[in-house]
């Protein structure tokens, strides 16, 4: 927050400072169909579109637009720290759990991308891990479906944890299953449900069929670049091709949360960071996607990551530009993917290594729930 009120931050404050304009213009809902001169398409979800329309309004009021669009962002990240340290201590020692809380309040990558930055993709994130918290270790099946229509209302890319995160309500039986359900409709259609039905082609040419830049700056596509492999490869791995990628995401979710339903947000920060391992897009602020979920998957795995690839997002900021990275900031960046990729693989190891029927850790501190016992005269169940 004292980054975001002392920085101008990079061009993306001063994009959405002119989407926020259109959008109080416009409506959050109208503003799909109309071309905004001189901005990028725009591409952010509907209730991004009111929460630009109330920035707008408190910045009319003599407040600082450029630290308002990175407030909530930065509120994001303090709230992952309290939800890290929440899911890791029903897995582990409460040490580690402080550990991992602290490393996602300390991580640079969020400092830098929160603080300077400002886009919206940690509070998507943040809403992703509230969703599996919330259905794995709550039991909280109805806020959890809300809480999941909320992240993908305000950045579309937690999209591909959805279906896992349904997978994982089907294995907690019908009732679970109906009431997520019942939650994520009904926040996706109040939120949703304007746009659908104003404009219906214009949301899905600007949101759902969005492929990203065309930068070569990170994973896949930096390694086809370099690789010198040719142009038509490059231009399909970044057209038709990303949804391929996006599909065995999905896929790999799925297969986790039926295996080990217990394990939801392990197996959410591995469906996000593995769409960041494979994604044919790059940017600084997509780093983030990976950044609160790999302190859930362990606190080693979360260090390396927050070390190396916060050193490549501070030096890309402080650069000449956000999307022109020097030789050195790319190196790094490919040493980052190869962390998180060795981040991953342990992940998923550990997740696989938990019994498919062990619940969650109870919170340090108190004691297991009492396990019911057979009367041998009577055959009723007794504390």
């Amino acid at each position: 927050m004292v980054i975001a009120a002392n920085s101008p931050g990079p061009a993306d404050v001063r994009i959405f400072a002119g989407f926020a304009k259109a959008v109080t213009l416009y409506g959050p809902v109208r503003i799909y169909e109309h071309p905004l001169s001189g901005l990028p398409v725009y591409n952010h979800p509907p209730l991004a579109g009111w929460m630009l329309l109330g920035l707008n309004g408190l910045s009319e009021l003599g407040m600082s637009f450029a630290t308002l669009i990175r407030s909530p962002a930065s509120l994001a990240d303090f709230c992952c720290a309290i939800l890290v340290f929440e899911i890791v201590r029903r897995r582990a020692a409460q040490t580690t759990a402080v550990l991992c809380g602290v490393g996602v309040a300390v991580s640079p990558v969020l400092i830098a991308t929160s603080g300077y930055h400002g886009n919206t993709d940690a509070v998507a994130i943040a809403f992703a891990l509230a969703a599996a918290h919330l259905l794995a270790d709550r039991r909280s099946p109805l806020a959890a479906g809300a809480a999941a229509a909320l992240s993908i209302s305000v950045k579309f890319i937690p999209v591909v944890v959805i279906p896992a995160l349904f997978v994982a309500a089907l294995r907690g039986g019908r009732p679970v299953l109906v009431r997520f359900a019942a939650g994520f409709g009904a926040l996706f259609a109040l939120v949703w449900g304007p746009a659908l039905v104003t404009v219906p082609q214009h949301l899905k040419e600007n949101v759902l069929e969005y492929e990203g830049g065309s930068y070569r700056l990170w994973g896949l596509v930096r390694f086809a670049d370099v690789l010198g492999l040719p142009e038509s490869v490059i231009t399909f791995i970044q057209g038709g091709g990303h949804f391929l990628f996006v599909l065995v995401c999905v896929a790999a979710g799925v297969w986790l949360a039926w295996l080990r339903p217990a394990q939801l947000p392990g197996v959410v920060a591995v469906t996000l960071g593995l769409l960041l391992l494979l994604s044919t897009a790059s940017g600084l602020q997509y780093l983030t996607w990976a950044a609160a979920g790999t302190f859930v998957l362990g606190f080693r795995e979360g260090l390396a990551y927050s070390g190396v690839v916060g050193l490549t997002t501070v030096l890309g900021y402080g650069g000449r530009s956000a999307v022109r990275w020097s030789e050195p900031v790319l190196e790094l960046g490919a040493a980052g993917w190869i962390v998180l990729a060795a981040g991953l693989a342990t992940g998923v190891r550990r997740i696989l290594a938990t019994r498919p029927d062990t619940p969650p850790w109870p919170p340090a501190g108190r004691p297991p729930l009492a396990v019911p016992r057979t009367s041998q005269r009577s055959g009723s169940a007794v504390n």
